[in-house]
C-alpha cells in the first residue's frame, strides 16, 4: 500500500504544479504496483468544476507527447476513474475521445463500465442527444469515433437495442454517423439473427443517408437471413441494393442461391442467378447443376432451359 500512496501523492504533486506531461512516465514506473486503489482518486477530493477543469488541462497537455501513445497508461487510469465516479458523464466521454484520437485503444474492462454508466443516465429519461450534447458544456463535441466506440460497446454486452437508439439519435447530437456507425450495429444484429432489425437498419443507412453497405455487411446479412431460412427477405434484400446501385458481390450472390437451394426455393435460386449472371458471376458447377435440376423438378422447364442457357453463354 506504501508504494500505492507513494505514486498517489506523487501524481498529486505533479497535478498541483500543473507539470502534467510527467504523469504518464510517473505511472508507467509505478506500472506493476499501481492496479487499485486508482492513482486518480484524489480528485474526487476537488469540487467537480475544478475535477473537469484540471482533467481538460491534463488531455491538452498530453497532445504534443510523442509518440502519441506514451499517454495511454494515463488515459487508461483517467477513464477508469471517472466512469466509476459519481458523475462519470460526460467527463468520461472526453477522455475517451482524446484517447481514440491519440491512437489508443481502451482496455477492454472500459466498455462495460462505459456501457453501464450510459445505461444508468439512459434510465433517467435522458435522450441520446442530450447526454451526447452534454459534452459541449465541457469544450468537447460528440464525434463518430466516441458514438462508434460507445455503441460497440453495448453491442458487445448484447444491448442492441438501445446500440440502435444510439445510432439513431448521432445526427440529434451533431454527429451524422458514418458507415462504420452502421456497420457495428447491422453486423451485432446479423450475429443475434434479428434479422428484421439488421434489414431495416440497413435500408435506412443506403436510403436516408446515402451509404453503400460493404460487402462484408452485405454477406453477413444474407448469412443470418440463410439460417433463419428468411429467403425471401434475403432475395428482396439483394433486389433492393441492386436497385441502389450498391454492388453486390459474388460472395453475396453464393450465399442467398445456396439458402435457397437448401429451402428448395428453386424458382427464387433461378431468379437469383440470372441476376447474378448479368453482373458476370456464374456459380460453382454443383450450385448450377442443382439449380437447373431443382427447376425441372418443380416443372419450371422454361427457367430451368433458360438458366441452362445462360450457364452456357457465360462458360464460352
Amino acid at each position: 500500500m506504501s508504494s500505492l500512496r507513494t505514486l498517489e501523492e506523487t501524481v498529486r504533486a505533479a497535478v498541483d504544479a500543473k507539470d502534467y506531461q510527467q504523469i504518464p512516465e510517473l505511472l508507467g514506473s509505478f506500472e506493476e504496483a499501481c492496479q487499485n486503489p486508482n492513482p486518480f482518486s484524489f480528485l474526487s477530493n476537488f469540487p467537480q468544476n475544478h475535477r473537469i477543469k484540471v482533467i481538460d488541462e491534463m488531455l491538452e497537455s498530453f497532445i504534443p507527447l510523442r509518440p502519441r501513445s506514451r499517454p495511454k497508461i494515463a488515459y487508461d487510469y483517467l477513464l477508469s476513474y471517472s466512469l466509476q465516479s459519481l458523475h462519470p458523464l460526460p467527463l468520461a466521454l472526453a477522455i475517451l475521445q482524446r484517447t481514440l484520437r491519440s491512437g489508443c485503444v481502451p482496455v477492454p474492462q472500459i466498455r462495460l463500465l462505459l456501457s453501464s454508466a450510459w445505461l444508468e443516465r439512459r434510465c433517467q429519461s435522458q435522450s441520446v442527444a442530450d447526454i451526447l450534447l452534454e459534452m459541449k458544456s465541457i469544450g468537447y463535441h460528440p464525434d463518430c469515433g466516441t458514438c462508434n466506440y460507445l455503441v460497440s460497446s453495448l453491442c458487445a454486452i448484447d444491448q442492441l437495442v438501445e446500440a440502435a437508439k444510439v445510432l439513431k439519435g448521432m445526427s440529434s447530437a451533431e454527429c451524422v454517423p458514418d458507415l462504420e456507425s452502421y456497420s457495428i450495429v447491422i453486423g451485432a444484429m446479423s450475429t443475434a439473427r434479428k434479422t428484421n432489425d439488421a434489414v431495416e437498419i440497413m435500408k435506412e443507412m443506403v436510403l436516408n443517408m446515402g451509404l453503400m453497405p460493404r460487402q462484408g455487411m452485405v454477406i453477413k446479412v444474407a448469412a443470418a437471413l440463410r439460417a433463419n431460412r428468411e429467403m425471401w427477405k434475403a432475395v428482396e434484400m439483394i433486389a433492393f441494393l441492386e436497385r441502389k446501385g450498391c454492388p453486390i458481390g459474388f460472395q453475396g450472390y453464393e450465399v442467398v442461391v445456396e439458402g435457397c437451394l437448401e429451402c428448395r426455393e428453386y424458382i427464387l435460386a433461378g431468379k437469383t442467378v440470372m441476376g447474378m449472371t448479368e453482373r458476370g458471376f456464374i456459380p460453382y458447377i454443383k450450385v448450377r447443376q442443382k439449380v437447373v435440376e431443382g427447376l425441372a423438378g418443380v416443372g419450371e422447364w422454361k427457367l430451368a432451359s433458360v438458366v441452362r442457357q445462360r450457364f452456357a453463354e457465360l462458360k464460352s
